[in-house]
Parts: C-alpha cells; structure tokens; sequence
C-alpha cells in the first residue's frame, strides 16, 4: 500500500503506541485520524501533531457508530483501521474482579470488534482496506496475573483468523501485530509503578514501525502476525 493520502483511523492514539503509529504514518504522507476517551488530551495531542481527533469510546457501540458515521460524512471513505485501544489490569485468580475483567473484555475485544465491524463495511464496499490488529505476546502465552488481559489478547489474536477468512475475498488485509514489552504508560495506568527508561527495551515507536512497513508491502500480499521482542533487554 502506498501509504500517501491514506486515510487512517487509529483508536487510542492519543499517547503510547497509538501517537507513536500515528505519527509515523503521518511522515509516511497519510492522514491520520486519533481517538479517545479523554477529549483534552486527544484534542491537545491532534493539535500539537497536525492530527484529526474524534472524540470517541470504542467500549461503547454508540460511540463506535458514531465515529464511524462522522469518517463518512467528513471523508467519504477510510483506508486503514488500526486496532490499538485496550487497557490491562493484572492480578492473580483468587482477587480476580468481574467488573474489572468484563471492563477489560468490552474495550480490549468488543470494542475492537465494533470497530472491525464498521470499518469492514466501507473496506467490503470500496474492495480494498486493511484492518491492523495491536494485540500482544500475551496473545501467545499466559503468566501470573495475566487472567483478564491474556484473555482479551486470545480473543483478539482469534478475531483476527476470523475476519482475516471473511475479509480476504474483498481484498481486504487483516494484519495482528503483537508487541513484547512497550515502554508507555500502560503499566503505570495499570496500578504498577513508573519504572526507570531501560535503552535495552522497547519503544512505541518500535511497533510503529512493524506497523507501517507490514501496510506498505504491496497489496499482492500482506503478513499475517507479527511478533516484536526485544533483541537483548537488560
């Protein structure tokens, strides 16, 4: 995909991986819209990066539709969706919270879903599109702790197959991208504690880049999951 004046939709790209894909796929010549939950952060963020911000929770399907209709009106069309909103809490199975995990699941996979489901009718309509996925390593393995998030990134990595298998006859690449650890705030906005920047591990603009170049291979052909570690964390 030549990536110049592509419309792209990233959900939660008002900081982490999101702003970090938003911005490179902005250098990269596309235009670039950012949601959120938080209206004066996502609008400040659009504004000091030349960014387009909608207001908007994907956890909530009225939002979605909303976001969604707001692209048509403005736009005409969209080019590329980029799953990256979802958030983790981590505790270990005895303290397991319903409302927490259920929080978690609404966000991390229904509301990825509705957003899929939106985007996939302009991309099934217009033949052509791609739909990235930000899932996680924890899309591949389980820890302590990690019952709600794993969770959410198995359903994930699992939608994935499932749209990938509809999509494909309409031209249409699904793509999951699964980054090891990221150093952004998710761990702090998790009740973890602020940790010290480590030069050895992972940045947003890491997967950002694993982002961009899996869109700009040509149409023919797309990478189906991509996995980013670390290549020696101390």
């Amino acid at each position: 995909m030549n990536l110049k004046d592509k419309l792209v939709l990233v959900t939660g790209g008002s900081l982490g991986i999101g702003l970090a894909t938003a911005l490179m796929l902005k250098e990269k010549g596309a235009k670039v819209i950012i949601t959120g939950r938080n209206k004066e952060r996502l609008e400040n963020t659009a504004a000091d990066n030349d960014l387009i911000p909608i207001v908007s929770d994907v956890s909530k399907e009225e939002d979605v539709i909303r976001l969604f209709e707001e692209i048509q009106n403005k736009f005409g069309s969209l080019d590329v969706l980029v799953n990256n909103a979802g958030f983790g809490t981590f505790e270990k199975l005895e303290n397991l919270d319903a409302d927490s995990f259920n929080s978690i699941l609404q966000t991390n996979v229904i509301g990825a879903a509705l957003a899929a489901r939106e985007a996939s009718k302009i991309f099934v309509k217009q033949n052509s599109g791609a739909i990235i996925n930000i899932a996680s390593t924890a899309a591949t393995k389980g820890f302590p702790g990690g019952t709600a998030y794993v969770a959410s990134k198995f359903a994930l990595r699992g939608m994935t197959e499932c749209w990938r298998a509809e999509l494909r006859p309409h031209n249409v690449r699904v793509i999951l991208i699964n980054p090891s650890e990221v150093q952004t705030e998710f761990f702090v906005n998790a009740g973890g504690e602020r940790r010290d920047f480590n030069p050895t591990k992972l940045l947003g603009e890491d997967i950002a880049h694993a982002v961009v170049s899996s869109l700009k291979m040509n149409d023919r052909g797309f990478i189906t999951e991509l996995t980013v570690f670390a290549t020696n964390p101390k």
